[in-house]
């Protein structure tokens, strides 16, 4: 059973979807005016995570996922680099495809753009101003907050404190500092459209209303985003929805917390943000992913180089383990009885499988979920050395048990690239010549270190001996001599 933390209802709740096997998810995406940086990258690793773990539990999922291609960001971004607004916004989009597939992200049902969807967002604020929720004034349209009998019951706040504390744009056209902006008057030089308040563009929030309620309809299963989201944008698109449909806009509401530099929040207004493009120059996407799946999605995470360095090390270990299963499963065979050897992997694996549903179960923990992972190539290592120590050959059916869970791990996690139509992890592919370079490096780095053994060089011995071990390469002192193994 999966439990969901729910930011409206401020509690763990029994995920029960609108239609049974069914979810519909709306995500919101990035504003098209850079590159994402890592902030940006959380919520898209996240909830493609989310998104996968449904499919793994036999949900059809329903994923939309859009672009705000009109937005005040974008128009200043395109003054400075002398663009047209629309443009510059399709060649950042461009560009997110290419980082979200550096990150293994699976592509939305559907990514709608907020510029082809001015028919349903004028429709949408028509409905509004009918239903006595909004006002026109000077070809500017605004929602009317207090109209709204549960506005802050998703961010938790008061109405009237939010207006005492707030630090709201001056506009006297306005009834309420508080009333957020449905469409604004064109301006000379920005985008505009046709509407029955006069040329102009939508505000920020009635974009995303719109495009959900046209994909999913009300009352749809998962609203997710970043916690930044919950006020004031998340906020205002439950007033403007509900105010038209009469019923819950979402069910469930997920919000992943903050990628912090210095326990700082990374955002772009800081200038304290790391570009998943510069980060890409030095990582690989799969470590980068792992990355942000290391902490619970709710929790803060602060970024430095050592972690994801840490993240590195750790995937070469699962990535060295699956090897090692794929080479075995060529020269395994099953016994006529099984030992008692297989008989404990076998539960183990069971076990493994068991904790990974519990921890993706309980509201999507990731952390947990790749803490099961490792302990899982740990288990399957400690089987290959009871194997080799009784001299005796792995049963084909257990490694392909261990692999398929091994697979299994990673398709809900996404970690590795992996073949579209078995599932398996895709194995890099290596090249003979330098696999017999680096054979034969290993046994000269070996035979040395049997020369500073006869010397009595202890710290020497134990210094490369350690170094290769660090490297994933193991030494045995046998008595016929040095042994090496990856």
């Amino acid at each position: 059973m999966i439990e969901i933390y729910n930011t409206l209802t401020r509690q763990k709740e029994k995920f029960e979807t609108s239609t049974p096997g069914q979810v519909n998810m709306y995500v919101c995406g990035p504003t098209t005016y850079n590159y994402i940086h890592l902030g940006n990258a959380r919520p898209i690793v996240v909830f493609d995570t989310v998104r996968r773990y449904l499919l793994n539990k036999g949900y059809q999922v329903t994923y939309i996922q859009n672009f705000t291609d009109v937005d005040d960001k974008i128009i200043k971004r395109a003054i400075e680099e002398g663009e047209q607004p629309l443009v510059l916004a399709e060649k950042y989009i461009k560009e997110y495809f290419k980082d979200a597939d550096a990150l293994n992200v699976k592509r939305a049902d559907k990514h709608p753009k907020v510029s082809e969807h001015m028919p349903e967002i004028i429709e949408l604020i028509k409905e509004l101003i009918k239903n006595g929720y909004a006002y026109e004034v000077e070809g500017n349209v605004f929602f009317d907050v207090r109209k709204f009998e549960g506005y802050g019951k998703l961010s938790g706040r008061d109405l009237d404190e939010m207006q005492a504390g707030a630090r709201v744009e001056v506009n006297e056209i306005k009834k309420d500092p508080m009333d957020f902006a449905l469409w604004k008057k064109a301006k000379h030089g920005e985008p505009s459209w046709p509407s029955p308040w006069g040329e102009g563009r939508p505000g920020w929030h009635i974009e995303c209303s719109a495009m959900a309620l046209k994909y999913l309809g009300a009352g749809f299963d998962i609203h997710g985003g970043g916690y930044d989201l919950v006020f004031p944008h998340h906020e205002n698109e439950i007033a403007q929805s509900e105010a038209v449909v009469q019923e819950d806009f979402a069910k469930y509401w997920m919000h992943n917390g903050f990628i912090t530099i210095n326990k700082e929040k990374m955002s772009k207004s800081l200038g304290n943000f790391f570009l998943v493009r510069e980060i890409l120059d030095k990582f690989p996407g799969e470590v980068v992913r792992f990355y942000l799946l290391s902490t619970h999605y709710r929790s803060p995470l602060d970024f430095d180089n050592e972690k994801l360095e840490a993240s590195q090390r750790g995937l070469e270990r699962l990535k060295n383990c699956y090897n090692l299963l794929a080479e075995a499963s060529g020269s395994s065979e099953e016994s006529i009885e099984a030992s008692e050897v297989e008989k404990q992997f076998e539960d183990q694996l069971v076990h493994l499988d068991k904790s990974f549903e519990e921890a993706m179960d309980d509201d999507f923990n990731t952390a947990l979920a790749t803490a099961v992972w490792f302990d899982l190539a740990k288990e399957i290592n400690v089987y290959f050395k009871d194997k080799q120590n009784d001299n005796a050959t792995a049963s084909a059916a257990n490694l392909q048990r261990a692999k398929d869970l091994f697979n299994t791990f990673n398709q809900v996690l996404g970690v590795f690239k992996a073949d579209q139509t078995t599932g398996n992890i895709l194995m890099e592919e290596k090249d003979s010549g330098d696999d017999e370079l680096v054979d034969q490096l290993i046994q000269l780095v070996a035979g040395i270190r049997q020369q500073a053994r006869k010397k009595k060089d202890w710290d020497t011995a134990d210094s490369i001996r350690d170094g290769l071990k660090e490297l994933g390469i193991t030494l045995q002192d046998t008595p016929q001599g040095v042994k090496w193994k990856r």
